[in-house]
């Protein structure tokens, strides 16, 4: 894959952002109906989700009809070739039926498994962070900006970032949110995927979930990465198939992270 290839790919991401917005955007802050998911969690989904990935789809499906298509709300459509999309239109639900603009699109494509185009639209409020083999950007408000992490620092001055205590389940997990909760400067919570992409955005220094599934997390890898940090499990695996992720904003803060993770 040239250059080329990835630009176009990633223009043609950004274009799925912009009609799914315009397919999502209607249900927000509305009185609309809520369905809830199976699970051990309260999960809601709405009419705005299943609006979102319909047009998204039907796009794929229209352009690159060899691809695979792994989505939140309508499952996995097998590749015929070695590119698969994984979406998530509302990534957040909790927050967009709160009326909170802390929600997103996550759009992000693979290549033989591995994470390689993202992008992270919050049409709301205007702003779209994307990332590919080349680097990371932010657009708000027609404004284009190169995303770079910013410098490390050790983890007790380290700002640390999380959806939410519920999200930890075990008692295992409980304690590693209290570790790095009492082991940082202070913690952030309710930001969903706007974490990870401030964390690029060298805003904040580290983002922790758990339980997160494939298109929670692997459309934000390019993101980070792009920008120069560094985002696993919590086991130092590949984070592309969801699970305990943690992503930090350079190797050595990655690295004392894990540690107390691990300890």
């Amino acid at each position: 894959m040239t250059a080329q290839n990835w630009t176009d790919l990633t223009q043609f991401a950004l274009e799925l952002a912009r009609a799914s917005a315009e397919a999502i955007l209607p249900f927000f802050r509305q009185d609309i109906e809520i369905d809830v998911k199976s699970g051990a969690l309260w999960d809601p989904v709405t009419e705005g989700d299943r609006a979102g990935e319909r047009i998204m789809r039907a796009m794929i499906e229209e352009r690159y009809p060899d691809h695979g298509i792994h989505g939140e709300e309508y499952g996995l459509k097998p590749a015929r070739s070695g590119f698969t999309w994984v979406l998530d239109p509302v990534d957040g639900t909790r927050a967009f039926i709160s009326g909170m603009p802390t929600w997103a699109t996550l759009i992000g494509l693979t290549f033989e498994e591995r994470p390689m185009v993202g992008v992270m639209n919050q049409p709301f409020v205007g702003e779209t962070f994307y990332g590919n083999p080349q680097g990371a950007w932010s657009l708000h408000q027609g404004t284009s900006r190169k995303l770079n992490t910013r410098a490390a620092r050790p983890l007790s001055q380290a700002t640390f970032t999380t959806t939410a205590p519920e999200l930890y389940r075990s008692a295992a997990e409980k304690a590693v949110l209290k570790r790095l909760t009492e082991a940082t400067r202070f913690t952030r919570y309710g930001g969903d995927a706007y974490f990870f992409c401030v964390l690029a955005a060298g805003q904040t220094d580290l983002a922790l979930d758990a339980h997160m599934q494939p298109y929670d997390i692997a459309p934000l890898i390019p993101i980070i990465e792009g920008a120069g940090g560094i985002v696993t499990t919590w086991e130092r695996g590949p984070a592309a198939r969801g699970g305990n992720v943690v992503a930090a904003s350079s190797h050595a803060l990655h690295e004392e992270a894990l540690a107390l993770i691990q300890s």
